[in-house]
Parts: C-alpha cells; structure tokens; sequence
C-alpha cells in the first residue's frame, strides 16, 4: 500500500470515507445556493424527511427575506431546534398517528394561498412513512399493515412508493395541488436510485404518471395479501395520483440539492488523498442485498487476483439501495446483511476491508447506521461461536456485527443520501 497510508489503518481511512459522504449531503452546506427571490406575497415552508428539520434550520439561517413560517415533519430523535418553522416527529419506517396529524395539518396551512405566495418544499428520504395520510375509505392501520408486509416483500424503493403514492390522500402530486395557485419551490434530498423526485418520498409535491394498474402489478408480484377494500381503491382507479399534465397543478420548480451522486464523490477525495485510486461503480445499485454482494465480491477477487479490471490497491464505491426479503426473525438491515453476505463470500481473502452503512445513520430499524468487514472478521466470529452462514439465513446481520464490536454508530446524521459501500482492496 502507499507510504500515505502508513499513519492510518484500513478501519479508519473506511470510516473517514463514510464520514465525508455523510458531510458532504449536510443542508446546511446546500441550501442556500437554491433559494429564490423574496416573493411579494407570503413564504410558506413544509416539508418530511429525516433530514427535513436540518433542512428546515439551514433555511432559516439563510433566508434573507421576511420570518419564515411553516411545518416540517421529521423521525423521531431527528429534531432540530427551529425559530419559526413548526417540527413535528413521527414514526419511521412504519407510519404512525403523529405523522398522520402532520400530513392533515399540511394540507390545512397550504389553503387559501394566492397566486403571490411561495411554498418552499423540504422533501428527504423517509417522507413516505412520516407524511401518512390514508385515502378516504382508508386507515392509518390499512397503511401500517401494507407497509409492513412491504417492507418484508424485497420491493424496491420504486415499487413501494408506487404503491404508497396511490393510496395517499397527500403523496402523488396531492400536496402540490393543494398548493395552488401559489408557486412551489421543492428543494430534496435524494435517498432513491436514480434520483427521480416522484420516489423521493412518494413525491407529495412533484406529479406522478404511474396508475394504479402499476401498483396492483406489484402486490401481486410479491404475492401482497392486502384486503378487498384497500384493492378497491386500485381497481376503481380513485387512488390515481396526480399526472404532469394536470391543469390544476400550480407552477413547480424542483432542485436536487443533494444526491448519492455527490456523497461517493466526497469519499473518493478522501481515498485519493490517502493516495488510492478510486472506482466509482455506480450510484443507483439495486437488488437483494446478499445478491449484490456476490457480484461486488466477485469483482473485487478478480482485482486482488489478476488485476481486473483495475489495479490494487484500490476502492471500490457504489450507492443504491438494496433490499432484503425477510427468511428469519434476527435484527437486519440491508447494510449489514450485504457486509454480512460480502464476508462469506470473500472467505477471508486476505487485504480486502469493507464498510457499508445507511447515510442517515439508520440501518433497518437499528440505531447502526452499518458495520465494517476486514479479512480477519470470519476468524474472529469463529472464535466467537458464531456461524455467520446461520445467521444470514435468519436476517441477523446486526447481532453478528454487534458481538464483534464491529458496528459503525453515527447517531442521527440529519441527511440522508441512500446507502453507501466502500471495498478497499490493499
């Protein structure tokens, strides 16, 4: 390896890898590039997302026009203090009565605006459970139950937001058309592969042009059991969302402020600096995140093997989101079970380390936001008693992790820019 890597240690170069795709999506480093002009009418702020209330702060203290006004929902433990802006918390990833409150009172603080107005619309990752609001003849607990077995089902993210836009009351463009006629500016963070913003969050304030036929396709591909009313609302077609040419939608301005793109960036500047050459292998990675793991261990034994396609040392970055499909009852995330997948299938080959972690420092439902891997982690959970093949097969990748000390514990980051994955291969 480079003499520059001589003070540090695989861990630790990982680690700061991490760190910089985590900084490098912080609102406050964004937001104030994309502010507009002070309207003559008011400046009404939403938003959801875990990073929305670190959205909502960095609006405030960039904001050169009047007070601020407005009401963000966040996750729990995802707070932020505010001056003016309302921050309410609600649950993640399954929805709960906080976040349906939140999503009535939105659309309530949205009404009798004039064409003179400006909505400014705070949108991340995890929008889609912290803005519930049922369609009518729907309820909070039709919601949580779909919600569930979707999680459970090895969906994309695509595929469920699909399906939550067309049972929302508020997600599908619902929220932007209750916005008019006032102009709305959305200002998002992507978590979603490809960085499409009806995903993001189930896209409450940009236009949808996917049908409910869409989304009854999906739950029969995951063989959903979902009950005869809330299939009614697909087959009638009143969930349709609503469509990019619908006159009633007002004018709608949309910025990525910040993307997955830009977080793996961040972190090959780290690596290059410590004097590694650095392959960024794509952005929008998806599939079963045990499969992904294969594939990325494939590739990177073919560069310590035989120097293909790139020369080692070096690392190895992708983002995405995988997913799993839930076979046992142990505590997984998708991050741990791809580090815990990549770690069988390197079978301890020497010189290959590997961090993998959910940039909003939530793995699943663990407060870990990933774990870290090196060629020494199959030995040790040996010597341990613990049969990592087992406890694949029971989605426990964060009990493995855990009992090795090896977790990686960021607390909440206030962003959120989707998974990332680094291999560094010496």
């Amino acid at each position: 390896m480079p003499n520059t890597l001589n003070t540090s240690t695989p861990r630790a170069l990982l680690r700061a890898m991490f760190d910089a795709a985590i900084a490098a999506a912080q609102p406050a480093k964004q937001i104030a590039s994309f502010l507009p002009p002070v309207p003559k009418g008011r400046v009404l702020v939403i938003g959801a997302g875990k990073a929305s209330a670190a959205m909502a702060q960095a609006l405030e203290q960039a904001w050169q026009g009047p007070i601020l006004e407005g009401l963000v929902v966040t996750r729990y433990g995802h707070e932020v203090p505010c001056q003016h802006i309302e921050i309410v918390q609600a649950s993640h990833p399954v929805p709960d009565a906080a976040g349906e409150r939140a999503a009535r009172e939105m659309l309530q603080r949205v009404q009798g605006l004039t064409a003179d107005d400006l909505v400014i619309c705070l949108i991340s990752g995890g929008g889609s459970s912290l803005l519930a609001l049922p369609q009518e003849g729907l309820t909070l607990e039709d919601k949580q139950a779909l919600n569930k077995q979707l999680l459970k089902s090895g969906a994309s993210i695509q595929e469920m937001n699909c399906v939550r836009r067309h049972l929302s009351a508020i997600k599908g463009g619902r929220l932007a058309q209750a916005c008019a006629p006032a102009k709305v500016l959305n200002l998002i963070i992507s978590d979603v592969p490809g960085d499409a913003p009806a995903d993001i969050a189930s896209g409450p304030t940009v236009p949808d042009d996917t049908l409910c036929s869409d989304a009854l396709a999906i739950l029969d591909r995951y063989h959903l059991d979902i009950p005869a009313h809330v299939r009614q609302v697909l087959e009638s077609g009143r969930g349709e969302s609503i469509k990019s040419n619908d006159g009633s939608l007002p004018t709608i301005e949309t910025h990525l402020i910040a993307t997955p793109q830009q977080a793996l960036e961040a972190a090959a500047k780290v690596a290059e600096q410590a004097g590694l050459p650095v392959h960024i292998l794509g952005d929008a990675i998806e599939g079963e995140s045990r499969d992904v793991a294969k594939t990325l261990a494939g590739i990177a034994l073919q560069v310590q093997r035989h120097g293909q396609p790139f020369q080692r040392p070096c690392v190895l970055l992708s983002g995405g989101e995988t997913t799993v499909t839930l076979r046992g009852n142990g505590r997984g995330g998708r991050n741990v079970e791809f580090l815990l997948a990549l770690a069988i299938a390197l079978r301890a080959s020497p010189g290959i380390h590997a961090l993998a972690g959910d940039t909003d420092g939530v793995d699943g439902v663990e407060e870990n936001a990933g774990a870290i891997i090196t060629p020494e982690t199959l030995s040790r959970a040996q010597a341990l008693g613990l049969l990592p093949t087992q406890l694949l097969d029971n989605n426990d990748g964060h009990g493995f992790f855990e009992a090795l000390g090896d977790a990686v514990v960021t607390g909440p980051t206030l962003t959120n820019v989707n998974d990332f994955r680094a291999i560094l291969i010496e």
